[in-house]
């Protein structure tokens, strides 16, 4: 189902749900708590389970110029969404009246009125509404006077919360593992297949190139990754992120990825790229063929460190 947009009206059957509130990038193992518990409100109140998003992420409104961070493109969010049996996306536009909104102006105007939420659930930290006034307690107060409740849940994984900032930082060291294991599933990179230099066609490894846009920037090197061409089915792949120092350096990092039991045209195809495990940093060879012969023991550690993935 397509997410519901507060600009057009919310259709009358969607209205009513018990709704996980939250920006919900990467929709890690604490996001999924908080979705959990709205599950469980839905469950008692006969209400539809929902889930209220931001687009674009508020980072991005209010710092324009920030460096890239997001964890999913809002495509890979409501599937992952979808994964979890969600069966209401209200995807908010995230915009300069939105931001000026009191707390009370958010629940009333956006949960009471646009949505008609019965139930809340939301992280015991999030704050809402203009300076982020907004916090569980004032949300549960508004819920009191409004008709819905609310359920501030806590952090999962104690000290250490699982958090997208913590899995941003373990993606930009290169650790995957411990990326996987917070996301309860492999960090994954989507986009359009585009036109390069075709230079991994004349090493005898032609690659599938995809642009990073405001994907969080992974450590530069190579990666074992799996990848779905749109079918649902992972084909092994060896993929490099970087700059591509040996042939001449782009002007921004890309994410290159070599199939390896795959031939065919991928061009303007829309593919996603699971990056499983980190192998090694991005370095410059003594010409094209030391490259070739690295290249070719990179496929080789990809398949290993693939066996039982």
């Amino acid at each position: 189902m397509p997410p519901h947009s507060p600009s057009s009206t919310i259709p009358d059957d969607a209205r009513g749900a018990s709704v996980a509130l939250g920006n919900f990038d990467g929709v890690h193992l604490g996001h999924q708590a908080v979705i959990a518990s709205a599950r469980t409100a839905g469950e008692r109140l006969g209400a539809a389970l929902g889930v209220i998003v931001f687009e674009p992420h508020p980072r991005r409104f209010f710092q324009p110029e920030a460096p890239p961070f997001r964890l999913q493109t809002s495509g890979q969010r409501a599937r992952a969404l979808a994964a979890l049996e969600v069966e209401e996306v209200f995807e908010i536009g995230f915009d300069a009246s939105l931001a000026r909104s009191t707390d009370r102006e958010f629940a009333e105007r956006l949960l009471h009125d646009s949505i008609g939420v019965r139930h809340v659930s939301i992280g015991a930290d999030f704050r809402f509404g203009r300076d982020r006034m907004g916090d569980a307690e004032s949300l549960r107060k508004l819920g009191e006077e409004l008709g819905f409740s609310v359920d501030p849940v806590a952090p999962v994984g104690g000290a250490a919360k699982i958090s997208s900032t913590l899995i941003r930082k373990a993606i930009v060291a290169g650790d995957m593992k411990q990326a996987a294991e917070l996301l309860g599933r492999p960090w994954a990179i989507e986009g359009e297949v585009q036109h390069g230099f075709e230079r991994g066609r004349t090493l005898g490894m032609p690659t599938a190139n995809i642009a990073l846009a405001d994907y969080v920037r992974p450590r530069l090197g190579v990666y074992a990754t799996r990848v779905d061409l749109g079918d649902g089915v992972l084909l092994p792949g060896v993929s490099s992120i970087g700059v591509n120092p040996t042939v001449g350096a782009l002007p921004e990092p890309l994410l290159e990825t070599h199939l390896l039991d795959f031939s065919g045209d991928l061009y303007g195809q829309r593919i996603e790229v699971e990056l499983v495990a980190f192998l090694r940093d991005e370095a410059k060879f003594d010409g094209v063929e030391a490259l070739k012969v690295q290249m070719q023991q990179d496929a080789i550690q990809a398949r290993r460190a693939l066996i039982g993935v």
